[in-house]
């Protein structure tokens, strides 16, 4: 730091030096690097919103031949917290795709499909899992997509596949939301647990046993709950109280507990209740809609993959009942 302070000193607006560092601990630096007269102007680099996206992407999309009818507002939406470097890999993955299937242009499902391969990896084929995996699978993902169908103000359904994917999924159902959201309210917040939750709620209901197959969604709700309570003050008990504090926003964002261990255990305790509540309605949301689960989750494991509209047109319609079922109350 002394060397650094020393080489900086006669450094003026008039010598034609201007002088740049970069690092993600801001939050670390020495005061004399930052004071006026050396390193004081700050210029945050945080990861892009809907404009910045769609903006990156069509930058990168001029190094590559593209149909004229992709809407990259729809992949800026559906791109959700990515990086200017995930954008710029999702348009060449899209470009590999393209040619991978003999076409001199990448067009809209190309952009589409890259994103998956950003987040989730490459599709797995080839993968053996058997029909009853499968089915389970497909049960599982239909419990988040029609728990996210039933709570308010959630963001539509975009897509649900059961097709393994290479970082290790066996299947997702996406999201994307309609514009960029800033502020999530706790009633959103609330929802997301019950969404998370969703997929166990399916395999204990249809199958009564439950599988690894929810780690994510474990690992995904016990910190969305936990920062409810302890960063968002979300919580009856504790109010506005901040139990915890974000290290670094910039290196993984960890955090740190500011409380006794006696706060401690009862923070366990109500992140525990809380997503118990979310999944104990969301169970009852599945149970509710029992037939049109078992209707979407056959139709999602005869197809492997189906848009947001097709799922929500069969939600939608009326329960097919069988005709055998219709005889038998005739006859009764």
């Amino acid at each position: 730091l002394n060397q650094l302070l020393a080489e900086m000193d006669g450094f003026d607006g008039s010598k034609g030096v201007v002088l740049l560092a970069a690092t993600n601990r801001p939050e670390s630096l020495d005061p004399a690097l930052t004071r006026p007269g050396r390193f004081d102007r700050r210029i945050p680099v945080e990861l892009p919103d809907l404009a910045g996206r769609e903006a990156i992407l069509r930058l990168h999309a001029k190094d590559v031949k593209c149909s004229p009818e992709i809407d990259f507002n729809v992949i800026a939406r559906a791109s959700a917290g990515a990086s200017g470097a995930d954008l710029a890999n999702m348009v060449n993955e899209a470009a590999l795709l393209a040619v991978r299937d003999g076409r001199k242009m990448v067009v809209q499902r190309d952009l589409e499909e890259a994103i998956e391969i950003v987040i989730a990896g490459e599709q797995k084929k080839g993968t053996a899992i058997s029909n009853k995996e499968r089915m389970i699978v497909s049960y599982h993902e239909i419990g988040h997509a029609l728990v996210a169908a039933k709570c308010q103000n959630s963001a539509p359904v975009h897509k649900i596949t059961i097709i393994p994917r290479t970082k290790g999924a066996l299947g997702y159902t996406m999201q994307v939301e309609q514009n960029e959201q800033y502020l999530v309210s706790k009633e959103d917040a609330y929802h997301r647990l019950m969404i998370y939750t969703g997929g166990r709620c399916a395999e204990e209901l249809i199958f009564n046993s439950i599988t690894t197959g929810a780690s994510n969604d474990i690992e995904q709700a016990t910190k969305l709950a936990r920062a409810m309570i302890t960063r968002y003050g979300m919580s009856d008990n504790f109010g506005m109280m901040a139990l915890e504090t974000v290290n670094n926003a910039y290196l993984g964002g960890d955090t740190s507990l500011q409380c006794s261990n006696e706060t401690a255990t009862k923070i366990d305790e109500e992140v525990a209740t809380l997503i118990k509540k979310a999944h104990d309605e969301a169970y009852q949301i599945l149970l509710d809609n029992k037939m049109k689960l078992h209707e979407l989750a056959k139709y999602l494991y005869e197809k492997e993959t189906i848009t947001g509209e097709q799922f929500m047109y069969i939600l939608n319609k009326p329960v097919e009942i069988p005709t055998s079922l219709n005889n038998t109350e005739t006859n009764a």
